[in-house]
């Protein structure tokens, strides 16, 4: 005789004896516990040093080598959290973190989260998620129409703007009429496919293009100007140059804030380019274009309308938690024939009334309810909350950049069209040196040590680049909690190494 199973295991605390979930009423405890957690970092996180000093290899020996058979109580992991997660985490939520492009998780950002969690949605059909799948419409049109956006353009939510670009480039390509998504690119007598940006471009555009099959061959990288905008002159020549060559070009990607020093590509001129030669226009604004909520900002902005596709993310500055960015397009239908495949296990045949399933947008079949956090952030902070907050940010780097200007041995390297400075240390004790020829890599090597150094404190976080060749430091300001006094310790801590440098080369 074969017993029926049971469904009583054993259990550490705060777990049912049964083969379910965690007991609502120690899910509720340690609920509590969990967001006391989140809230008493918030409020201290200034006591860690952005970067924690700590050499690669040496957290993982802190870890068992196997996961434990049997579970173990909610405090204990809980404990272990703040001993070994927090202190060696570098702390995007610091106010002194000051590089690359922030993501700071807002408060209200972080309930939409928690909540997302607890639902546990998939918004791939409108069946597996119809509030996941409409929200969402509706999350795409506020944000497009914030963002002084025309209703033809549509839209949807992805993770990150290389998706989201990928997702546009994969279009473009559609939009030639090859069908790659039918019959790919090889066996077939097809010319060399050629996508255009400028050299100060994200390499998520290039990445598009090796994982479309394009190759890293079809980017073509345009030449800027001296404010590193790609210059529109030499993006048609190229165009032409390579329609004799017998390529042919598909797509142009422009950029409004580029990676290293925000420089905003001529839309306007390069959307009547594409527009002359049949191309699809894709606007790179995922750093930027929260700067175009402000209808008094969008002159840095003309001609995006123009565009087939555009990315914002919201994770950046719109202090959304990542991972959230904003894809919108003009041709909602060709970027479903790049990705449309309906097998017969996601077929409905309960509805009638035509609706979106959004997988058929999309590489990835199952997706994240990512509108949820977005309409709670964006009912929270609403349009005139994060308009102050970011005419805030774009003042305080325009005080930083005024005092790299007025510093004898700084000088700036790029315009400050948002919020971000690029700058180095130019000590006038090299100035006689000028004719060197290794010149510039002494000044590159004195401002990597300066960076290292001002990192090394623990107080702020920097990020470099290079521009014309010259090794860059950028300062940009994004982080929600990012005040005044942190800009100004920043700059504080840049002069104090800086003399202390510039003391070792007399």
């Amino acid at each position: 005789m074969v017993s029926e199973p049971s469904d009583s295991v054993s259990s550490p605390p705060g777990l049912s004896g049964t083969l379910g979930d965690m007991d609502p009423e120690a899910f509720r405890a340690a609920g509590h516990e969990v967001v006391d957690l989140i809230a008493d970092y918030l409020a201290g996180v200034e006591r860690y040093p952005v970067l924690p000093p700590i050499e690669p290899g040496t957290l993982r020996p802190l870890f068992p080598t196997a996961p434990p058979e049997t579970g173990e109580p909610i405090e204990t992991i809980l404990a272990d959290y703040r001993r070994l997660i927090e202190p060696n985490a570098t702390h995007w939520q610091h106010p002194g973190f000051l590089a690359y492009f922030a993501t700071s998780a807002s408060g209200p950002g972080i309930l939409g989260e928690m909540l997302t969690a607890g639902l546990g949605q998939n918004p791939m059909l409108w069946r597996t998620s119809p509030i996941g799948t409409e929200l969402e419409i509706v999350v795409v049109d506020w944000l497009r129409a914030a963002l002084g956006l025309p209703e033809p353009f549509d839209g949807l939510l992805t993770d990150t703007a290389s998706t989201s670009s990928l997702i546009a480039l994969a279009a473009a390509r559609q939009a030639t009429g090859i069908d790659a998504a039918a019959a790919g690119l090889t066996g077939r007598d097809l010319p060399a496919l050629r996508v255009y940006a400028s050299s100060e471009a994200h390499s998520s555009i290039e990445k598009a293009c090796m994982t479309l099959g394009l190759g890293r061959a079809a980017l073509v990288r345009i030449p800027t100007d001296g404010a590193y905008a790609m210059e529109p002159a030499r993006l048609e020549a190229a165009i032409e140059r390579d329609r004799a060559a017998g390529q042919r070009p598909i797509a142009v990607v422009a950029t409004i804030g580029t990676t290293s020093s925000t420089a905003i590509d001529p839309v306007e001129r390069i959307a009547a380019i594409a527009e002359r030669h049949g191309l699809w226009l894709h606007v790179d604004s995922a750093y930027a274009g929260a700067a175009a909520l402000i209808p008094e900002r969008r002159t840095a902005f003309v001609g995006w309308e123009r565009a087939d596709s555009i990315v914002v993310n919201p994770h950046k500055w719109f202090f959304t938690p990542l991972d959230a960015s904003l894809l919108l397009t003009r041709r909602m239908a060709t970027l479903r024939d790049a990705f449309s495949l309906v097998p017969e296990y996601l077929r409905t045949l309960d509805r009638e009334a035509p609706v979106r399933d959004y997988n058929e947008y999309t590489p990835q079949l199952g997706r994240r309810f990512r509108a949820l956090k977005l309409w709670i952030q964006l009912r929270s902070f609403g349009l005139e909350g994060l308009r102050r907050r970011i005419e805030e940010h774009i003042r305080l780097a325009r005080e930083f950049a005024a005092w790299v200007d007025a510093d004898p041995d700084f000088e700036r390297l790029a315009p400050v069209p948002f919020s971000t400075v690029c700058f180095r240390f130019a000590p006038a004790v090299l100035a006689r040196d000028a004719a060197d020829p290794a010149h510039q890599r002494r000044l590159d090597e004195l401002n990597a040590r300066l960076m290292e150094a001002v990192n090394r404190t623990g107080e702020v976080f920097l990020s470099h680049t290079r521009l014309d060749e010259r090794f860059t430091i950028r300062l940009a300001i994004g982080n929600l909690r990012t005040g005044e006094r942190h800009v100004a310790r920043a700059w504080e801590l840049l002069r104090s190494e800086a003399e202390r440098l510039a003391g070792e080369l007399e």
